[in-house]
């Protein structure tokens, strides 16, 4: 982070026909075999003690954890498991009047080309008023992609957009340092395993200092 960038942490809360050029099955995108729900953890400035940002978390209708969710997302319905959920956090954070920034999981495997997959998610931000500048698209490092600079061209054209990228789990997946020196996002969120005991920790405390000096040197906010 920067010498001015608050250091952000996590608590937890619960709570039409294609257009031109879109991706085959955008239309389709809400259509999806089984229902699921959001739950919004918040990320607490704590040198401010205000809130930050809110996690879009994927639930079942019933409450259930998002593994049971994640576990009916397959090779077909993938892409459209990706739109819906775009499309459900921002009509739900509309909804309910957040004013904090809203940040959304994506899945990298599932976007064909980013310039027209992110359409969807346009329209429907400007649909429900949400600014642009308040949608944090992340990716966690321990989703395996195959081809790291497609992951980064993916990110530079969200940021293009207007949006905020974040990298998530950043230490735990198979990325690392790599993707960082192709992509630098607005955001790295530490892995938890990183975090967890840092205190009592000197290994964690070393790792943890110097990937918030590397964050410092190329003006990313760090969340833990």
């Amino acid at each position: 982070m920067t010498a001015s960038a608050p250091v952000h942490f996590h608590g937890f809360a619960s709570s039409g026909a294609a257009a031109p050029g879109r991706c085959p099955g955008c239309a389709d995108a809400e259509k999806l075999a089984f229902g699921f729900d959001f739950a919004f953890q918040p990320i607490v400035d704590v040198g401010s003690r205000t809130l930050w940002a809110h996690e879009a978390l994927v639930r079942g209708p019933e409450g259930e954890g998002a593994g049971w969710v994640l576990g009916q997302v397959n090779e077909a319905n993938r892409y459209r498991f990706d739109q819906a959920c775009r499309v459900k956090a921002i009509k739900t954070a509309a909804a309910l009047g957040m004013d904090t920034r809203l940040s959304i999981n994506f899945l990298p495997n599932a976007v064909y080309k980013p310039e027209v997959c992110i359409r969807t998610t346009l329209e429907t931000a400007r649909r429900h008023d949400f600014p642009l500048d308040r949608i944090v698209f992340e990716v966690t490092e321990g989703e395996r992609v195959e081809d790291g600079p497609w992951l980064a061209s993916i990110l530079r054209e969200y940021q293009r957009c207007g949006f905020l990228t974040a990298i998530d789990d950043f230490g735990a997946g198979y990325a690392g340092l790599t993707l960082l020196a192709d992509f630098q996002p607005d955001i790295v969120k530490l892995d938890m395993a990183l975090v967890r005991g840092v205190d009592a920790s000197r290994p964690r405390q070393a790792i943890a200092r110097g990937l918030l000096r590397i964050c410092a040197d190329l003006g990313i906010t760090v969340i833990a």
